[in-house]
């Protein structure tokens, strides 16, 4: 169906994934991810975090949480105060049974040149690039075990490299 005049407007803001420790899923997903903090907001027993991919150059920290609501593609995390000191996450990702939550993706230009670099950053893999019948993506879990698959964003979608994802989006069936 067609986006409407009642719809024009609509975009998808954000996720929200809720986090044991902030320090090390901040960490995770700004230097491993190379995302940006974007806002963060102390709500008294719990901190959101909001990151996202800036590809915009010289832009102030009072832009950026100036233009939250507006932007697509942000990763809300979530810090319940005390999580931290607990021995296992608390949190379900979605993977194991019951399922439901399955991941995020990022996109990336070099795949291989990422997921080296994962590699060598110790980062724990669900799935490699040499794993399984798909040779062209892969997965990696952050700090609290949620999946996030990586995809190219060039070429993706010549014959026989269709992520999943990609595949089903193209299929003939109707959701």
């Amino acid at each position: 169906m067609p986006r409407t005049a009642e719809t024009a407007s609509f975009r998808f803001n954000h996720t929200m994934l809720r986090i044991k420790d902030p320090k090390a899923s901040l960490r995770f997903y700004t230097d491993i991810l190379g995302m940006n903090l974007v806002n963060q907001h102390a709500g008294g027993d719990f901190t959101l975090y909001f990151l996202a991919y800036d590809n915009k150059e010289n832009v102030t920290d009072e832009e950026r949480k100036a233009d939250l609501w507006n932007r697509e593609g942000i990763l809300e995390l979530t810090h319940n105060h005390g999580t931290e000191d607990l021995a296992e996450t608390p949190y379900h990702s979605g993977n194991s049974e019951p399922r439901g939550f399955g991941h995020i993706a990022v996109a990336v230009d070099d795949i291989e040149a990422a997921c080296a670099r994962f590699e060598k950053l110790g980062v724990q893999f669900k799935k490699r690039l040499t794993d399984g019948k798909m040779k062209n993506i892969a997965f990696i879990l952050d700090p609290d075990g949620y999946w996030i698959e990586i995809v190219r964003t060039t070429g993706c979608c010549t014959r026989g490299t269709r992520t999943a994802s990609q595949s089903l989006l193209s299929s003939p069936y109707q959701f």
